[in-house]
């Protein structure tokens, strides 16, 4: 399938590992202008470097980018258009996960850090972006979590702050439609990535187990019994957010390998 992007300028946040670095090499592979950052500049270097080696001939640059601070977003934003124009096709709204914990090791200042790097992080994403995807139409894809649609033990703040970035993107993807700008979110079960392997080893830990139990007990939630590739994330963000994927928004597509029980 032809998914329309080549050529087109995507800026992907948080995106030099993990599901981030998939989605921004999934994106270059399909021959888009990919613009990646992340707070630690060496890993930003180390980054493009793998792009452009696993993806011969990429459009890839990018910038220092802390998330949680809205000066870092101004200018990771302004960087991408002198590297690649004002437009913008494709954002996608991504950070790393909050610190996994019960109610009652949380205090305040785990609950606002952990809303800067969800919630106001979206927020101040879309709003740096909005007069670039406003220019000739574009999609934003907030990377979310099955934690929105089934809460997860021992996230509660993933579990709570996660879904009102969910809320917004929906709201969103109304007030935003007449400026033909398309506004979705991907959840994403169990992936192999550092982030999941943290949170298999603080279930154990938790729970008074191995990290070998933890995750034998993950694995049984799933029903096709693994977990979920990077690169298999990578692929699904990219379509949802192609000229191929024009038809769809406002929707949040759970990407679990079936672990979810409900229906809906």
């Amino acid at each position: 399938m032809e998914l329309g992007l080549r050529g087109k300028v995507a800026l992907v946040a948080a995106s030099t590992e993990g599901l981030g670095f998939a989605t921004a090499k999934a994106l270059a592979a399909e021959g888009a202008r990919v613009w990646i950052g992340s707070r630690d500049a060496s890993k930003v270097t180390a980054a493009l470097g793998r792009l452009r080696g696993e993806v011969p001939g990429a459009s890839v640059e990018g910038a220092v980018l802390d998330v949680t601070d809205s000066g870092s977003i101004a200018a990771w934003v302004r960087s991408a258009a002198e590297a690649f124009g004002e437009g913008i096709d494709a954002l996608v709204v991504n950070s790393g996960g909050p610190k996994p914990g019960l109610f009652a090791d949380l205090d305040d200042a785990a609950w606002s850090g952990a809303f800067d790097l969800l919630v106001m992080s979206a927020v101040r994403l879309v709003r740096t972006s909005l007069p670039g995807l406003s220019a000739r139409g574009g999609a934003v894809l907030v990377c979310s979590s099955t934690s929105v649609k089934e809460p997860i033990d021992g996230l509660l703040l993933s579990n709570s702050l996660r879904s009102a970035t969910v809320a917004m993107a929906k709201t969103l993807s109304v007030e935003l439609a007449p400026k033909g700008i398309r506004v979705n979110c991907l959840a994403p079960g169990r992936f192999a990535t550092g982030r999941v392997e943290r949170l298999d080893k603080a279930t154990a830990e938790r729970k008074g187990t191995s990290v070998e139990e933890a995750r034998s007990r993950a694995l049984a939630s799933i029903a096709l019994g693994r977990y979920g590739e990077p690169d298999e994330f990578g692929e699904a963000a990219c379509w949802m957010l192609s000229p191929a994927a024009s038809f769809l928004t406002g929707q949040v597509v759970a990407l679990d390998g079936g672990q979810l029980k409900g229906s809906w």
